[in-house]
């Protein structure tokens, strides 16, 4: 057991050498002689930046081998986690100096927080507007692993940041151990009273997402107009032709009888679609 532990580096100048050397790794990390951890790969980059350990970094725009700190502005090249030299069991260096061991999958500790929601055993875990920080995965998003324990380590109330209006926010930061798995993360959407269709249709049309409460209102709204309007007309259609049947000199007066009720029957859907569209995007 004590020599499956043993970090393997492995140059990638020599490709022959590299090959061998990550199939027998991965001969290793397969063969059924007990329960072991998931095998943690990494790779070296440079950086620009003082990375600590348990960092989410992105790759650099245009770059294949240089990394900086991840936060919500880079998080689409997400690509994992920062760990101590030597910390796992295969090691792919470019033979650059000044380089940062970035953990491409297996199991380490990262650094996440509660800006999103307190973290939890088995939530994805996302980029924070934090540099370098994780936090939980709410919506659809780019994740760099699954939490796989509750956060230890964790600091007082007594840090902030500065959310997206400018303001400052308390901040609790900890360690997870994180099983590394950088992939997209949909999340399930919440089970409603509001059929998936319309519920799109007013997220359309307000510009965001809307709450239960005023889809019911506007469909309310919209139903009563319905049948309000309905009606206006089926009774206009019928006065018509009774009126024209009993005295057809009366064209001129059912006419312009009509043209007012249609007139009326725009502004109570205009009305209707104006009051729909503000409860809409102001609630």
């Amino acid at each position: 057991m004590g020599n499956r532990s043993k970090t393997v580096i492995v140059n990638t100048k020599k490709p022959f050498v590299a090959l061998l050397a990550f199939v027998g790794t991965f001969l290793l990390s397969v063969m059924p002689l007990g329960v072991f951890a998931i095998t943690t790969i990494s790779q070296g980059y440079s950086s620009n930046d003082t990375l600590s350990i348990g960092s989410l970094v992105s790759t650099e725009p245009g770059s294949t081998d240089q990394v900086t700190a991840t936060s919500s502005s880079n998080v689409d090249n997400l690509l994992g986690i920062v760990i101590n030299d030597g910390g796992s069991l295969l090691t792919v260096s470019n033979g650059t100096d000044n380089q940062v061991q970035v953990a491409t999958s297996g199991v380490v500790s990262a650094l996440v927080s509660d800006i999103n929601g307190a973290v939890v055993k088995g939530d994805h875990i996302t980029a924070s507007p934090v540099k370098g920080v994780g936090m939980k995965a709410t919506g659809n998003a780019k994740v760099v692993g699954v939490a796989q324990s509750n956060p230890t380590n964790s600091t007082n109330k007594d840090q902030t940041y500065t959310d997206d209006k400018g303001n400052k926010q308390p901040l609790t930061l900890g360690e997870v151990t994180l099983a590394v798995d950088v992939s997209y993360y949909y999340a399930e959407p919440e089970k409603t009273l509001i059929p998936p269709a319309i519920q799109n249709i007013a997220n359309a049309l307000a510009g965001k997402t809307v709450n239960s409460l005023p889809i019911i209102v506007s469909g309310i709204i919209f139903i009563v107009t319905l049948i309000v309007v309905v009606s206006i007309i089926y009774t206009m259609i019928r006065s018509s032709i009774v009126s024209v049947g009993r005295n057809p000199m009366a064209q001129s007066a059912v006419y312009r009888d009509v043209i007012q009720l249609s007139a009326l029957v725009l502004g109570i859907l205009a009305v209707a679609i104006i009051a729909i569209y503000v409860i809409l995007t102001r609630f």
